[in-house]
């Protein structure tokens, strides 16, 4: 495998949808996840993931070393546990566990990336906190939470179509709902550490591939209920050592996103400006899309 990254990084990542429901919340009817108190909109740090794991996926089509470890239909405790130890009735157990752990890190990305919890099934090996961590994505504005009544033509069992047999079939149709935002533009900050990466060996060839991830998210996760998605920007810092220049809130607070007019409903309606005056010491800033 690669070396590990030895270089600490933090990064704004910058997306937008139009008429489409990027992440529902099964709590609230599937309805866009929002902060209650303010109303601005919320995806979890969990549904970027997944767009990350499954264009590493398609990619790479689940090959070591790119393998995915969370994905559906997976038995993660049967990986786990038929994943080799040498000599594994001679060794203690935390060395186990260790090898183990290294074994898994070497055949699945995206336990290299954000780490996993590998304390189940008959072989537990314990937890790994991965380099990459995600925050909330937080839409720029408050957002408008549409609902659509949804009408179809043709009906799904025998019974209803037999009650609507005593209607005027031209007019009887089934019915559902759909959930959608106008517009919005979210934003959602990453840490990158070089001394975790370290314990899985998170390498610059990974985050290459993390970037391309990132930059390709919603290429290949089309759906009619997500409505046009897009990235925007991505601005990296990127920082000379393995502990960092600066601390990541600073860095972050140089990326500020102006509204153009009071109802932004494009991208267009918005400037974003990056603050690069007297960056400290050993920090660099790289702009992607």
């Amino acid at each position: 495998m690669n070396e590990p990254i030895k270089k600490r990084y933090d990064f704004v990542y910058l997306y937008d949808v139009k008429d489409g429901n990027p992440n529902g919340d099964p709590d609230q009817a599937n309805l866009p996840r929002v902060d209650a108190e303010n109303q601005e909109g919320l995806v979890t740090d969990v549904c970027i993931k997944r767009k990350v794991r499954n264009y590493v996926a398609l990619k790479h089509e689940q090959k070591s070393p790119y393998d995915i470890f969370i994905r559906q239909g997976n038995i993660l405790g049967k990986d786990i546990a038929e994943t080799e130890v040498e000599n594994e009735e001679k060794k203690e157990k935390h060395d186990i566990i260790k090898e183990r752990q290294q074994k898994l890190c070497e055949k699945y990305f995206d336990i290299r990336t954000f780490g996993a919890v590998l304390s189940v099934g008959e072989k537990p090996s314990g937890t790994l906190r991965g380099p990459v961590q995600f925050t909330f994505s937080r839409s720029e504005d408050r957002i408008y939470q549409a609902e659509h009544s949804l009408t179809r033509c043709c009906v799904t069992t025998e019974k209803e179509n037999n009650d609507q047999e005593k209607k005027d079939r031209e007019f009887a149709s089934t019915f559902g709902r759909k959930s959608t935002i106008p517009y919005a533009l979210y934003r959602m900050h990453g840490f990158i550490s070089a001394v975790d990466a370290i314990k899985t060996g998170f390498s610059e060839t990974d985050l290459d591939l993390l970037w391309e991830s990132l930059m390709n998210a919603f290429e290949h996760d089309r759906a009619a209920a997500r409505g046009e998605m897009n990235p925007r920007k991505l601005i990296i810092f990127k920082h000379s050592n393995h502990l960092g220049n600066a601390r990541s809130g600073s860095l972050f607070d140089r990326v500020v996103i102006e509204k153009k007019n009071d109802l932004p409903r494009d991208w267009k309606d918005y400037s974003v400006l990056i603050n690069k005056e007297s960056l400290p010491n050993g920090v660099e800033i790289i702009e992607k899309l």
